[in-house]
């Protein structure tokens, strides 16, 4: 019988490359928004994969970016925690972006341990370009193993977990085989409903956004849920409000379909909108939205 393993893996790149994707797909369970906009991640987020030899945690990050807001630092900070107590990097590649920019990144890190790159939407990029990531990576002294991935298709995620078992420690498991992350279930409800801004909002406003839930409660039939819109001017209060409520009435509707898809009940959801001028700089803000 072969030894068990289990070890702490850390999900690193660029904004966008597909990280939060990826994990979803390893875990067969939705646990990280994803939308066609940057920047969506903003906690670090850990799903486990326990199977019969091994336990993975993985540890969904933010997207590696430069720091314009206090938000962006404490994002950032996320990064740096998940980097500390990490066995593997896992470190997402888009075949389309700068293998150099992106070595460079690697190079950020600062990491001992050992990096598997997974070159991610290969669908969608051409030899050559797979071709010059993999001649470049090869190089890195701290890379064990590169893998051509499609994220979306599941495309060889078989093959991307035997490569991560491989570098894992001979250790019991940390969590019950059940538990599936560390996350409690009104962080999953904010979450989804930031997901549903960024898909139904244009532009920059999603991310002057963030979601509060104030109230969970458990009743015979349904939850009830009650959460905060929070906005950084009045301006984007009346857009995320719509014409005669039509906006923040789609939100609530699509939110409530995923939530209810997700707890596997019924939910009355209620939605309001708070504006907290300038709140991605102010750290007593940041610390009560749980940044």
């Amino acid at each position: 019988m072969s030894e068990f393993k289990s070890g702490f893996v850390g999900i690193f790149g660029k904004p966008n490359a597909g990280k939060s994707t990826l994990m979803n797909a390893l875990l067969g369970e939705k646990l990280a928004i994803v939308s066609p906009k940057a920047q969506t991640t903003r906690n670090k987020i850990l799903g486990i994969l326990t199977e019969k030899n091994y336990q993975i945690i993985f540890s969904d990050t933010p997207g590696i970016l430069k720091s314009n807001y206090k938000l962006h630092d404490r994002m950032m900070k996320e990064v740096d925690a998940v980097k500390q107590g990490t066995d593997v990097v896992l470190f997402i590649v888009d075949v389309k972006d700068d293998p150099e920019e992106l070595m460079l990144l690697l190079d950020g890190l600062k990491t001992n341990q050992p990096v598997v790159i997974a070159i991610n939407k290969i669908d969608k990029g051409k030899p050559v370009q797979i071709e010059r990531v993999r001649n470049l990576f090869s190089t890195h002294k701290h890379v064990k193993s590169i893998l051509e991935i499609s994220a979306l298709n599941r495309t060889h995620l078989d093959l991307l977990l035997q490569e991560i078992v491989k570098l894992l420690p001979a250790m019991p498991a940390y969590y019950d085989e059940d538990t599936l992350t560390d996350k409690p279930m009104r962080f999953f409800v904010a979450e989804m409903i930031r997901e549903k801004l960024f898909f139904l909002l244009d532009e920059e406003l999603p991310y002057h956004t963030a979601v509060v839930v104030s109230q969970y409660q458990e009743k015979d039939t349904l939850t009830k849920i009650v959460a905060e819109i929070v906005v950084s001017r009045e301006s984007q209060k009346a857009i995320l409000i719509g014409k005669g409520g039509s906006m923040i009435k789609q939100i609530g509707q699509d939110a409530r379909k995923d939530i209810e898809a997700f707890i596997d009940r019924k939910v009355f959801l209620e939605l309001h909108v708070k504006v907290r001028k300038d709140w991605r700089n102010n750290d007593l803000y940041l610390k009560e939205y749980g940044y």
